[in-house]
Parts: C-alpha cells; structure tokens; sequence
C-alpha cells in the first residue's frame, strides 16, 4: 500500500526535500490513519518546503501542519471509519510526519471533527492561520478589551491569519486597522471588514517607548519593531495578541506600555494549545466567519504545485489563504 508523498531527507549536504512513493509502514505510530483529502500552507510551511529551516526535528519528515480527510482506520474510540476530520499543530512536520502525503497516521486525541455543515476544502480555508486569529480573537475577548474602548490593530493584515482576524473582529464589531505594505491590496481589505488602512512602514522603523494612544486591541504576526511600536501606540488597558515572528523573534520594547498603560501582551501558540481552547476558537470560526468572505480569500492549488506556494508565502506574496487538494 504505497501513497505519494513530500518527504524531507537529511543528507550529508543538507536537508532533500521531494516527492516520493511511501509504504504505509513508513508511517508514525499513531490510533488513527486519515486519507488526506485537503491541507493548507502556512509560513511555517514556507520554511519547511525550503529545505533550509530547523522546523524539522527528526528525520525523514513529511512537511505540513494542516490536514483534513476521513478515516481510514481507527482504534480510538472517538473515530470510526468514514469520519471526517482536521487536524491543526500539535508538532506535524516538525516531530510528527505532516500533511503534504495521501495518507497520516496520528494521535486520535489531536483531532477534531469537521464542524456540521463545513467541508474539508473550507476547513483548510481557515487552516492554522485562521484558526490561530480565532485565538488570538478569544484571547482579547478573555483579556476584557472591548470595541467601546477603542479601534483594533491587525498586522501582516494580507496574510492568512490578518484576513482572518480583520472579518472575525469586525464581526464582533470592532473598527479594524489593517496594516501592510501592498496599498494595492486596500479593496480587499476593506471588503474583509477593514475601515482603514494602515502603511506598515510606520510601523516597522524604530519607534519611542511609549506614543499617542491609537488602538485598545491588536493581532499580530510580525513581532519585533513592528510588534514593540504597536505596543507604545495601545491605549490604557488595550492588549496585544502575539502569534508570529515573520519580521523578526527579537522584540526591541520597553516595560513603559506595560507599567504606565497598563497594556497586556498576550502570548498565543496553536501548536500546542490544550483542545479546550482549540474548540472555542473553531466554534467562533464556525459561527463568526463569513464564508463568503473566506471564499473570497481563499484560492485552490494541487498538492505539485505547493512548492512554488511556498516560495511565494515566504517572499510575502500570497495573500488570505490556499487550499492543497491532495485528494
């Protein structure tokens, strides 16, 4: 029982990372076996399709954080065969073989089923960026900033997780600042729930310790300067959610935000995250995000064309979300 796959190699000139044919043998232990249908690309995807990146842990790897299909086998007593199911994180590609394959075998305690009514392509959609807005989202909801208290923020707003996070907080009826530097892109914006935009330039350089007071709440997936500027711009009380380092892992702030203000920043990891979180956040997707809007974000490739998708994410090119059809 082969299936075709993208494996990463470790070799003595670096990792080799291309399409094979796998035995099912070859597969991770795991109480679930999944026929892969849909997965996604996330940046971290980018990085591990590159074959320069230290996200995978162990070798041979199959890249891939996303997966949507239905059971094929089952010893755990939430599955059965015939269910469909996602799956987002919990260390696929990095210390768990991925989604970039016609077949998984994982852990039936990392998946979820698809939520009623939605398809695999659509959970793909949302994808671990939308899903990681979702909690970001949740975060700010549980941190008690609300949308009387003033705009909120959303940085790498082209990204998956910005379009994401712009039509889930203009839902629960912020006023959303989107922030980028492809001013091409504005109609699109503004079609997710934007009402303004905002230049990233002024975000990127260095910045003081604290500024004028311009948002109560912000999502944002660049970190450093961008991350630290937009900490000196929040209002009293206001929070920032954190969940990318696509600028940078360093974080050039000061504690004046913090002391002064009162700011909170507020860290939000989806690779891990306990499924309790990862529920509420699927259920506010479920419930909270226009589909329209995520069709309209969202594009379709098949899984021979996700190394050219990957170069495209990390050049920041790409914008809202693809769908891989593996399938």
């Amino acid at each position: 029982m082969t299936f075709r796959a993208i494996r990463n190699d470790k070799t003595e000139a670096g990792q080799n990372v291309r399409f094979v044919d796998m035995d099912e043998n070859e597969l991770m232990d795991g109480d679930v076996t999944v026929r892969v249908t849909h997965s996604t690309v996330n940046y971290k995807d980018g990085l591990s399709l590159s074959g320069k990146s230290a996200i995978p842990r162990r070798f041979p790897m199959i890249p891939g954080i996303d997966l949507a299909g239905f059971v094929e086998a089952s010893s755990h007593p939430g599955f059965k065969v015939g269910d469909e199911v996602m799956l987002n994180g919990f260390g696929l590609s990095e210390t768990h073989m991925g989604a970039y394959a016609e077949k998984a075998r994982v852990k039936g305690d990392w998946l979820l089923p698809i939520p009623a009514g939605w398809s695999r392509a659509e959970v793909m959609a949302v994808g671990t960026a939308g899903y990681t807005a979702a909690l970001c989202v949740e975060a700010l909801v549980a941190a008690g900033v609300t949308p009387a208290q003033g705009p909120a923020i959303v940085t790498g707003a082209v990204g998956g997780v910005g379009s994401v996070a712009i039509a889930l907080l203009a839902k629960a009826g912020w006023r959303v600042l989107a922030s980028t530097g492809r001013a091409t892109e504005a109609d699109y914006l503004k079609s997710l729930g934007a009402s303004e935009i905002v230049d990233r330039a002024t975000l990127s350089a260095p910045g003081k310790p604290l500024g004028k007071e311009r948002w109560a709440a912000g999502v944002d997936s660049v970190g450093s300067t961008t991350l630290a500027n937009l900490l000196a711009q929040t209002c009293y009380g206001g929070a920032i959610a954190a969940c990318g380092l696509a600028g940078g892992m360093d974080l050039p702030a000061s504690v004046a935000p913090f002391i002064l203000r009162g700011v909170k920043l507020i860290g939000v990891d989806s690779v891990q995250c306990p499924m309790v979180q990862r529920k509420a956040a699927w259920a506010r997707i479920a419930g909270d995000l226009d589909r329209a809007k995520l069709a309209a974000m969202t594009t379709s490739v098949p899984l021979d064309k996700v190394f050219e998708v990957g170069a495209e994410i990390l050049a920041g090119r790409v914008r809202g979300r693809v769908v891989v059809e593996i399938g």
